[in-house]
């Protein structure tokens, strides 16, 4: 007997549809066992024909049943022993998800962005603009190097806020700086298998190169940036590096030690992959130029975002690739299509052509300098004497170190969530374990002047 509800969202054929798709996976109904008429079952369950009609079809193109001309339906002769699990098990065994955990109250992570930031109405404008005049470019596919028009925006700014020197046809588009290393790493492979990391440093790339069977060589960061002479004794033929803002220490890589990493690339036939991460939220002075722009011609790697300072739901990234590795990259992706939506490509654009991105990047820079002198105030005020403050004056985070606590790091985040505060792992950034006074990472970008201030003073009671 099979038991259908009107009250439920399923519809009836599929409710009828389960029902007996359980019973066969279960035994219940024996193999070759004749089904009733779709005329029967249709009276027996006040149903009309076509929801039993919808059900066997079903049935029937998945190879649960069978029929017979003038015969009917007819059960099929499954293998138990290999056949699926029946519905029941499968829901028994996969439990529903949980709910999505609450947010934070407090959340320091350091990529959080500002909730209000995101120009909805310019980009709207740019959006419908750009899908009235460039219909008829959506019943194509975009270049596999990504929309020529972007590409040409994107070098003009590099050129003139970051001393990028480059063409339009060595920049690439990429959904999204994993990508964009994703790419790299296979264009390196053939040729390099150890890469050199900064110790502390960013977590995603190792995990790219690593993803890609790259022997991982960690080397210590100082507050010149990357330990040259580590790098060089390291044995290491790529060098993935943050010189204009370390992650996570802040740190800046002076001009000499630029140009010993760039000799060190140079003479040895490496590569250096040069991150500029966070490079546009400078608060004292001028950006800090590129690495590239010291040796245009060089082994020299260049890779940004739009995610930090525009949106990172957008997906949207860069590289810019020497021109020695220009014929390498075409060789193995002239058959890709660009990951990055057409539509979304010629909006950012017009975007730039306009002139909403960077009068975007200096309102940010205004918001986050406000966030971020709050973050120190708010230290300074609760946490006085007790820490040390690093990396401060540019990103969306500083870096706490702990000059007295007698908590761990694992510790101390779980009594912050039961506060309510999210906190990042510092460890999270090292590669290898080193004793060491408990650092906290802290971000303020995804919160108001009044959050951080009223976070900062629970977590300093933590910390006590």
């Amino acid at each position: 007997m099979f038991i259908l509800k009107n009250d439920e969202a399923i519809p009836l054929y599929k409710q009828l549809y389960h029902q007996i798709r359980e019973r066969v996976l279960s035994g219940q109904l024996s193999a070759d066992s004749r089904l009733p008429s779709v005329r029967d079952l249709a009276d027996e369950l006040s149903v009309s024909r076509n929801t039993v009609e919808g059900a066997y079809q079903e049935l029937y193109a998945e190879g649960y049943i069978y029929s017979k001309p003038r015969s009917g339906y007819f059960v099929s002769a499954l293998d138990q022993v290999s056949a699926p699990l029946s519905l029941s098990d499968h829901r028994r065994k996969h439990p529903r998800l949980p709910e999505r955990p609450v947010p934070y109250l407090y959340d320091f992570h350091p990529a959080r962005l500002d909730r209000e930031s995101f120009p909805a109405a310019l980009w709207r404008k740019c959006f419908t603009d750009c899908l009235r005049e460039s219909f008829r470019e959506l019943s194509q596919y975009s270049a596999p190097q990504g929309e020529w028009g972007l590409r040409c925006n994107i070098q003009k700014y590099l050129e003139r806020s970051r001393g990028v020197i480059c063409e339009p046809e060595q920049i690439v588009i990429c959904a999204g700086l994993q990508q964009s290393l994703d790419i790299v790493a296979q264009v390196l492979k053939r040729e390099h298998s150890k890469v050199a990391v900064e110790n502390p440093g960013y977590h995603l790339p190792r995990s790219v190169f690593r993803n890609h069977s790259y022997d991982l060589v960690p080397v210590p960061v100082a507050s010149t940036g990357l330990d040259v002479e580590a790098l060089k004794a390291s044995g290491s033929t790529i060098a993935y590096v943050t010189p204009s803002h370390q992650l996570p220490m802040g740190y800046v890589m002076p001009v000499a030690n630029r140009l010993k990493l760039i000799e060190w690339a140079q003479s040895s036939g490496s590569f250096i992959i040069e991150d500029d991460y966070d490079s546009e939220l400078r608060y004292q002075g001028k950006p800090i130029p590129s690495l590239q722009g010291l040796r245009p011609g060089g082994n020299i790697i260049y890779l940004g975002t739009f995610s930090k300072i525009l949106s990172p739901a957008l997906r949207v990234s860069y590289l810019v690739l020497p021109r020695s590795l220009l014929s390498d990259y075409r060789r193995m992706f002239q058959d890709y299509c660009a990951s990055v939506s057409l539509l979304e490509q010629i909006t950012l654009a017009k975007f730039m052509e306009l002139g909403h991105w960077e009068r975007h990047i200096r309102r940010m820079r205004t918001i986050y300098k406000k966030k971020h002198d709050a973050l120190l105030q708010a230290v300074e005020h609760h946490f006085g004497p007790r820490v040390e403050i690093m990396g401060q004056g540019a990103g969306l985070h500083v870096v706490l170190q702990l000059l007295a606590n007698n908590l761990d790091e694992t510790e101390l985040i779980g009594k912050a969530q039961e506060k309510g505060i999210g906190l990042f792992p510092f460890s999270v950034t090292r590669v290898t374990d080193h004793p060491d006074s408990l650092k906290l990472l802290l971000g303020f970008g995804g919160m108001t002047a009044s959050e951080i201030e009223q976070g900062v003073a629970l977590l300093s009671q933590i910390c006590t």
